[in-house]
Order: C-alpha cells, then sequence, then structure tokens
C-alpha cells in the first residue's frame, strides 16, 4: 500500500527540467487506475498513517528545486504560479522557476527571501495540501528542519557581521526572522507549541555567538594558512653582521622580522610566520578589549589556539630541515624565543582593558614555557648534529697515527680542513640570526667538542717519531688559523654582550677549556723535555687542562727511556702543585 500511495505522489508532484517548473496534477493515473483525485489520495494516506512516507520524495523534489534557489544568496530564484482549470475544476497547478533578472541582488534584510520562500510554501498549503492544516503540518514536520538547516546556512551565516560595530544592523534580520516563523506558524506549517521548530530566532537572536565564533574560524585560517605559506627565508635586507642590539648605535632594520625580546636588550630575526602570528594575536587582543563579554571569550579562545597552531604546524612542516645544519632551524629557536616571551607579555599589556568577566581567567603564561623548552630543544638538536657531522669527519684522520707519512698526514689535513668547513658553515649561519649570547654559548659547545677529540686523540698516540711530532704541530697550528675569524667573533660577541644576562669577562679560553689545552699541546709537540717538566711543577700545564697521567704517557710517547725522562717523570709525580 505505501509503495502504490508513493507512485501516486509521484505522479501528483513532478519537475520538468526544461521549462523549470513544478508541476502538480489533480487527477492521477497509476497500474491502470485513472482519474483518482489528488485530494482523495491524501486522505487516504492521512487514514492509513503514511503521509509523512508518501509525502517524502515530493518534499526532496520542493526542496531541491525550489527552497534551495529561494534561498540562494546573492542570485536568487523567482515565481510564478499558474493554475489550468477544465470545464469545472482545477486540473493541475504550476510553480515555475524563473532566473533573477538581476545576478547580483544581495538580500541583506532577508525580507525578499522570506517572501519567497513563504510564496512556495502556500503554492504547497494551497495545491498539495488543500488548505488542510493537518496535513500541511505533516509536511512541515517532514521539510522544515532541512529547510531551516538551507537557509541558516545559505543566507542568515553569510550576513553574520565581520565587526562588532555591525552588530546593530543585523538586528533588522532578526526582526524579519521572527515574523518570517511567526507567518508559517499561522499557516500550521510551525507547531504553535513546540519551541525547537523556531530555529532560524534562536540562530539570529543569538548572533553574538555566531559573529564570535566566525571571527574565531577567521582568525585560525588565517594563522594556519601563514604557518603553511610561509618559507622560512632570512629577510633580503638583512646584512647586519653585528649583535642586535637594541641601543647599539645599528641602523634600525626595516624588516619586521627583525624583532625586539620584550625581556631582553637583544633583538633577533625571525621568520615571516611568527612576526604575522603575534600581529593578528595582538589585533585579535585589541578587538577583545571592545567587545562584550561573550565576543571576548571566544576571542580570547581564538587567541590561545593561533598562538599553539605554531607549535603542531611547523615542526612537522619542517622535520627535514631540522635534520640539518641550515638558516631554517635557527628562524625556528629565534621564532619559539620570541613566541615564549611575547606570550609572556600579553597579559600586562591587555589584561586591564579586558571585559571584567574573563579578566580573572584570561591566562597566556602558561603557554610561555613550552615554546621557551621547544626552543632549547631546537637549539640543542641543532648543536648536536654539527657535534655528530664533525666527529665523522674527524673519525676519518684515524686518530691522527703515522703523520709523518705523507698519506697519512694528508688523510688527518683533509680531516681537519673538513672540520674547518662545518665549522665556518655554522658560523656563517649562525652569527647573523642567533643572539649574541645564544651564539657564543652554542659555539663555545661545538668548539669544546673538537678541540678537546683532536687532543684526546693526539694524546693517546704512543711512540712518536720527531718528524710525526712535527707534522702533528703542524695540523694544529693550521685548524686554529684557518678558526681565527671565528674565534674573533667570539670575541666580538663577548663585547658586544656586555650588558646582557650572561657574564661576559670571562676570558674565551674559560669557556672553551680545550683551547687553552690543543694550543700548549701544539706548544709541547716541539719543547725540550725539561721544559716540559718545569711546565708542569709551575702548575701551567695543569691550568690548561692536563692530567699527570696524560703528561706522563704524552713524555714516554716522544722521548725514549733515559736517566733524564725516569728523572723527569719523577719530578712530575711527586710535585705539590697545592
Amino acid at each position: 500500500m505505501q509503495d502504490l500511495f508513493s507512485k501516486f505522489m509521484e505522479n501528483a508532484v513532478r519537475f520538468e527540467q526544461d521549462s523549470r517548473t513544478i508541476r502538480v496534477k489533480y487527477k492521477l493515473c497509476v497500474d491502470k487506475m485513472d482519474g483518482i483525485e489528488l485530494h482523495t489520495v491524501m486522505e487516504a494516506m492521512d487514514v492509513a498513517g503514511i503521509l509523512d512516507y508518501s509525502l517524502a520524495k515530493a518534499a526532496d523534489l520542493i526542496i531541491k528545486h525550489a527552497i534551495t534557489p529561494a534561498v540562494s544568496y546573492g542570485s536568487p530564484a523567482m515565481f510564478a504560479e499558474d493554475v489550468n482549470q477544465g470545464s469545472e475544476v482545477i486540473s493541475e497547478a504550476v510553480l515555475k522557476i524563473l532566473p533573477s533578472q538581476d545576478c547580483k541582488i544581495v538580500d541583506v534584510d532577508g525580507d525578499a527571501i522570506y517572501a519567497r520562500v513563504i510564496q512556495v510554501i502556500k503554492f504547497i498549503f494551497k495545491h498539495i495540501c488543500f488548505e488542510n492544516g493537518s496535513w500541511i503540518r505533516s509536511f512541515g514536520r517532514l521539510t522544515w528542519p532541512r529547510i531551516s538547516d538551507i537557509i541558516i546556512s545559505k543566507f542568515l551565516s553569510k550576513v553574520v557581521p565581520e565587526d562588532a560595530s555591525k552588530l546593530v544592523d543585523f538586528q533588522k534580520i532578526v526582526k524579519c526572522t521572527s515574523e518570517f516563523e511567526f507567518s508559517l506558524k499561522e499557516m500550521m506549517f510551525l507547531s504553535a507549541s513546540d519551541g525547537k521548530d523556531y530555529r532560524l530566532s534562536s540562530f539570529s537572536e543569538n548572533v553574538e555567538v555566531h559573529f564570535a565564533f566566525r571571527k574565531k574560524t577567521e582568525v585560525l585560517g588565517k594563522a594556519r594558512n601563514l604557518l603553511l605559506q610561509c618559507d622560512f627565508s632570512v629577510p633580503q635586507d638583512y646584512t647586519s653582521k653585528g649583535p642586535l642590539l637594541k641601543n647599539d648605535g645599528m641602523a634600525i632594520n626595516s624588516s619586521n622580522q627583525v624583532v625586539d625580546l620584550i625581556f631582553s636588550s637583544e633583538r633577533c630575526v625571525v621568520s615571516k610566520a611568527a612576526s604575522q602570528l603575534m600581529e593578528l594575536v595582538h589585533q585579535t587582543l585589541q578587538d577583545v578589549c571592545l567587545s562584550s563579554a561573550r565576543v571576548a571569550w571566544e576571542f580570547y579562545h581564538a587567541v590561545r589556539d593561533a598562538i599553539l597552531l605554531y607549535e603542531a604546524v611547523i615542526p612537522v612542516k619542517l622535520e627535514r630541515q631540522l635534520d640539518g645544519i641550515n638558516q631554517v632551524a635557527i628562524l625556528m629557536y629565534n621564532d619559539c624565543l620570541f613566541l615564549s616571551q611575547e606570550i609572556l607579555g600579553l597579559a600586562f599589556e591587555y589584561r586591564t582593558d579586558f571585559p571584567d568577566s574573563i579578566k580573572e581567567h584570561a591566562v597566556f603564561a602558561d603557554m610561555a614555557p613550552r615554546f621557551h623548552l621547544m626552543a632549547e630543544e631546537i637549539l640543542q638538536r641543532q648543536i648536536q648534529i654539527v657535534i655528530f657531522n664533525l666527529r665523522e669527519v674527524i673519525d676519518g684522520a684515524d686518530g691522527f697515527q703515522n703523520t709523518h707519512q705523507m698519506q697519512q698526514f694528508e688523510s688527518a689535513k683533509f680531516s681537519i680542513d673538513q672540520a674547518v668547513f662545518i665549522l665556518e658553515k655554522v658560523h656563517i649561519i649562525w652569527e647573523p640570526l642567533l643572539r649574541p649570547s645564544t651564539y657564543k654559548r652554542s659555539m663555545c659547545m661545538v668548539l669544546e667538542s673538537v678541540f678537546s677529540r683532536i687532543t684526546k686523540d693526539i694524546l693517546l698516540l704512543d711512540d712518536l717519531a720527531a718528524e710525526e711530532t712535527l707534522q702533528l704541530q703542524r695540523l694544529i697550528h693550521m685548524m686554529l688559523d684557518n678558526l681565527s675569524s671565528l674565534l674573533k667573533s667570539l670575541i666580538s660577541a663577548f663585547d658586544s654582550n656586555e650588558k646582557s644576562e650572561e657574564d661576559t669577562s670571562r676570558p674565551i679560553d674559560d669557556l672553551i677549556p680545550s683551547l687553552r689545552k690543543i694550543r700548549k699541546l701544539g706548544e709541547l709537540l716541539d719543547m725540550p723535555l725539561k721544559s716540559i717538566t718545569s711546565a708542569w711543577e709551575s702548575g701551567e700545564l695543569m691550568s690548561c687542562g692536563f692530567t699527570i697521567l696524560e703528561l706522563k704517557d704524552f713524555i714516554r710517547a716522544i722521548f725514549a727511556d733515559s736517566t733524564l725522562r725516569k728523572e723527569c717523570i719523577w719530578r712530575i709525580e711527586n710535585v705539590s702543585l697545592y
């Protein structure tokens, strides 16, 4: 029976694509049953309790071809009704769907859109439901959830104000929306008692929430786009070779990627992603200060979520670059440092102007430690990558054995040259981008690992020929000469950082202990035995980091067994240095 009535309704309500017409036939013919009246079919379906089921396809057809075009924001359809009347009664009713004459119509007030929807529903009420309140109510229950969703998605959500100053104008739409639903209630399309039917009024009356949600979505969308699109390049006009101090007399760099660190006397270079992200954050927090509590709360959460997007997006995007020695990793380190300090300053800058209801609940400081930690993790990862690469090339020197042989000397020299090349590459990348204090600390760690490794390898050698000691000395001097510009850059960093939080009064040899040791080792390689012994007795060698065991093994490796060697070793063992 359900299938039969469904066929009757399919025969009764049709959409003709060519003429864009919904045609309702009053006399029906199905399975050789001819002349059955639509009204009779409706009564039978009502009695059988299958009205909703049988009207479903007709409802889909009308929603798709009439309601949706009626609500189309910007280029709505128009409608024309017509009836074909036979000798005595109406044989069919027609709803023609006409394209808008003006494709640029914008019904901001909503009156015209709602009028078109009512025109379609009145057509249904008169020509399908025959002005029967029960039948139109059944049609309403079947279609209203979808119709209201279409109106919200295609019209109301699109006219939610873009800024708080336009919220007042939206009240016109609130008013006509309420009148629209009242008209549907009068036709009994909507229930007079079920508050759930008034979804459009509920949406429009809660426009502040929708406005805030829309703005929050926009903020997060902008944040995500700028993070995904940023290429982490250094600004072209950035040519500074000196420290980025705020008051050092340097010409101010015009790039907005050179930023002040609010809790430091230094500047640093950040990516466009970080600088633009914080611009967006500051703009949104200014809106928080001017908004109602309801809107301000959404904006506050938008700010927090936008900041945390950096943590979610950038490490994944840059994962491959973080595994190499490059500017990207250093910019990301600077970004995290900059963000951590900016986050700490947000509450001080804006909280007093926040709406009273969120002043005590708005917190930013909890996010700062995670960015500070991420910065340190990135920097330490870079340092460890550099150290690993240096160890690999120094491994190629084979412990600096047999350097008196040409092939072994060339191999050792090649390893030293490679190490110098890596260090210079790091110098070129790090010095312009890192804060002087960070550059100094990081480069000293790297150099300490290189010098200590080379010193250790040489001190482990035994039975050195005279020519071998000279070649080792030559390698040490060559390496130090080639690193002279790098070492000078560290001294410059010390001088420029006088006002920073770190103690810069310590000499460079104190910050790179193995530098003093490897320099002294270069001297020891051609120093007489008695002079070596005297240097130990004076405490000079111990101050350079040599141990008694290292010195004894070094003497045994260079000098042949003799009474003098035994005497010197005895003096070394028995000298009191305290």
